[in-house]
């Protein structure tokens, strides 16, 4: 089966490397498991800065240092990656629109030295870069500590960390990173992004509009090789978290994902839960019921494109709602131009 290759060049603005704070670190050949992949015969090879479509998915290549890594992008969802004593890359393939979405991968990840396995993105207003990090070689990623989250089977840590006047995707600029990083390393699961998303809100550590998504392949002054394959999985319903940083304890609880007609998420005993009711074409509407407390605050989630057209109940401060003596509002959402019927989510304090 022959594949299907778009290039476009990337623009100079690219993201941030990895922390400088890392320095040099020691090589030292880490194998994880999974069994290497045989690459398509009709592979395309790249070497140089760019993004495109593969395979009917999104791709995205960029390295500080050409001529030290490759990528084949072959059919479906696969890549392969090579590097030998690169600086920083990171490549991948996923989708130029990220969402809540659960993403399925498997294959090999062989770093010797500082590298990543991690679905990748970014979204504005605020101008975020985000990591879930399933595998590492020789760096494990920290920063400030802000609890876990359980999902897809294991423990992940929540970091933040800052970059300050850095290259982004709206150039040299100060920006947020959300991280995070699973306790136990794995090459291979399903990743449901929006319990991350979710566990990030419930911290305080809010997500603009989404911009591309990618199951990425990142290293920084190593060598080594990948072979991935992504595509879309079955949603986990878990995602509760737990409260970390200096004051420890924190929240618990966590619900289930937007995206459904209906769901519920819990943050610090209060809960919010959603039910899509009348559709009207162009626009829906979807009713919340606060439950736990007596006065309270919502945030809703509306995916890329959708907005607020009305709304009921409760007294509105752009995407958050506050009491009114009721425990109940409704809100109603623009589809947008991509027609999205993606049920916003909400986070209850």
């Amino acid at each position: 089966m022959t594949d299907t290759f778009e290039i476009t060049r990337r623009p100079a603005r690219r993201r941030s490397p990895l922390r400088a704070a890392i320095g040099a670190v020691a090589a030292g050949a880490l194998i994880t498991g999974g069994v290497a992949l045989a690459a398509p015969a009709m592979a395309a090879t790249i070497t140089s800065n760019q993004t495109g479509t593969s395979g009917g998915y999104w791709f995205s290549f960029w390295t500080d240092s050409p001529g030290t890594v490759s990528a084949g992008m072959n059919d479906g969802g696969n890549y392969t990656t090579q590097w030998s004593n690169t600086g920083n890359f990171v490549i991948g393939k996923g989708w130029q629109t990220g969402t809540g979405r659960a993403v399925s991968y498997s294959g090999s990840f062989n770093p010797s030295g500082n590298a990543y396995l991690t679905l990748y993105g970014w979204t504005t207003g605020p101008l975020v870069e985000y990591y879930i990090v399933d595998s590492w070689g020789t760096y494990r990623p920290t920063g400030t500590h802000k609890g876990t989250v359980t999902t897809d089977g294991g423990t992940y840590d929540i970091y933040q960390t800052t970059r300050y006047n850095a290259p982004s995707i709206q150039g040299n600029t100060t920006f947020n990173q959300y991280w995070s990083v699973r306790q136990s390393k794995r090459v291979g699961g399903t990743i449901t992004a929006q319990n991350h998303f979710n566990a990030w809100a419930s911290k305080g550590m809010q997500l603009g509009a989404q911009n591309y998504q990618i199951m990425a392949t990142e290293g920084y002054q190593s060598s080594g090789n990948s072979n991935i394959t992504v595509g879309t999985g079955s949603p986990s319903t878990g995602g509760g978290n737990t409260g970390g940083g200096n004051t420890g304890g924190g929240n618990t609880g966590g619900g289930s994902t937007g995206g459904n007609d209906s769901g519920s998420n819990t943050n610090n005993g209060c809960t919010v839960s959603w039910t899509r009711s009348q559709d009207f074409g162009d626009r829906f509407n979807v009713n919340y019921t606060v439950s736990g407390r007596s006065s309270w605050s919502v945030t809703v989630y509306p995916n890329t494109g959708q907005s607020i057209q009305n709304s009921w109940g409760a007294t509105r401060s752009g995407n958050t709602f506050r009491s009114n003596g009721s425990n109940s509002f409704g809100v109603t959402y623009y589809k947008g131009s991509q027609n999205i019927s993606y049920i916003p989510w909400g986070i209850c304090s």
